[in-house]
């Protein structure tokens, strides 16, 4: 037992000085943080006994995770993609808890997020429409930091009108204004 305790004592030095997790270029940190959030995020669909098959890929200065699959998958969804931003969340504190830093990796499950993307775009633009016609601003329901970023991208993308966010969380919220 002595020698399981000598061999336990000399690997474990070894493991703390593995090699620093912020070396190389920001890509290649980025597929790191992504291979991490993807174990983590295995072991949960092992826990759980649902099938996904997870995607991993660098977009825009940030890790994306994917989870394609199973019909259980819908359950880490959740109402309004709330279970989503939760395992969004664990993930990334896994992915800190090995990397001494904060992630900003993005997960999607069952193309939640890519669907939620494509209807909050539809959303800004013919939102930021309605103000360029009307010239009255217009305040839309609260949502989440996600939510309210593609609805500011597609807000941007027509001349004329710009977005703010007020309020605060939960209930922060994009107002569409017309440019003065």
């Amino acid at each position: 037992m002595s020698e399981t305790l000598q061999a336990t004592d000399v690997d474990t030095p070894e493991a703390d000085e593995a090699p620093p997790v912020r070396s190389g270029s920001s890509e290649d940190l980025l597929v790191q943080e992504g291979d991490i959030a993807g174990d983590y995020l295995e072991r949960l669909l092992d826990l759980l006994d649902y099938d996904g098959d997870i995607d991993l890929d660098v977009e825009a200065g940030r890790a994306i995770v994917s989870i394609d699959g199973g019909d259980d998958l819908e359950k880490l969804v959740g109402p309004r993609g709330t279970v989503l931003e939760s395992l969004q969340e664990l993930t990334r504190l896994a992915v800190q808890q090995e990397t001494g830093v904060r992630s900003r990796l993005m997960l999607d499950i069952a193309g939640w997020r890519a669907g939620r993307r494509a209807e909050l775009a539809d959303l800004g633009k013919t939102t930021a429409e309605k103000v360029l016609a009307s010239g009255e601003k217009v305040r839309l329901h609260p949502m989440t930091p996600f939510e309210r970023k593609v609805v500011h991208d597609a807000v941007a993308a027509v001349a004329g009108v710009h977005s703010e966010s007020e309020g605060e969380e939960p209930q922060r919220r994009v107002v569409v204004l017309p440019k003065p």
